[in-house]
């Protein structure tokens, strides 16, 4: 039988080291945990170019580490929810800037140079009482 102290010595070898963070856009929610190991982008158990067909989103979701220059020495697994693609394209983006500062602080006065770690607060406007949207007004007839 093993001891307590080495079964836990034997877990922590298993385990690689991360650096985790959050980021919303509108309705979307991004888990980013970046790696040192593992190199390239997995999104809900997709590769990159799968899960965001579209160029212009994956250049979005590419950009803190492109701007780092750190692309090819780290990698990336997120778990995104919630939101269109390009809420979570955006949502991925502002995650994995605020896990970079994680990694390294100097990155900060970079990232936030480049405006990628301002959290974009705009959301839909919900739908009031007696209107057909949330300021649309239904049609007036004099007659």
């Amino acid at each position: 039988m093993t001891k307590p102290i080495e079964k836990i010595e034997k877990m922590s070898e298993k385990k690689e080291r991360y650096f985790e963070a959050v980021g919303r856009r509108k309705t979307a929610v991004a888990r980013v945990r970046l790696f040192t190991k593992k190199i390239g982008i997995e999104i809900n158990d997709k590769n990159l170019s799968d899960y965001f067909p579209i160029l212009r989103l994956r250049k979005t979701v590419e950009a803190p580490l492109e701007k780092m220059k750190i692309a090819d020495k780290l990698g990336a697994v997120v778990k995104v929810k919630g939101g269109g693609i390009m809420a979570q394209a955006e949502a991925i983006q502002l995650g994995i800037a605020r896990a970079l500062i994680k990694f390294n602080a100097e990155f900060r006065k970079r990232l936030r140079r480049v405006d990628m770690l301002t959290r974009d607060s705009r959301m839909v406007e919900r739908k009031k009482y007696g209107l057909k949207k949330a300021r649309r007004a239904p049609q007036w007839k004099k007659r």
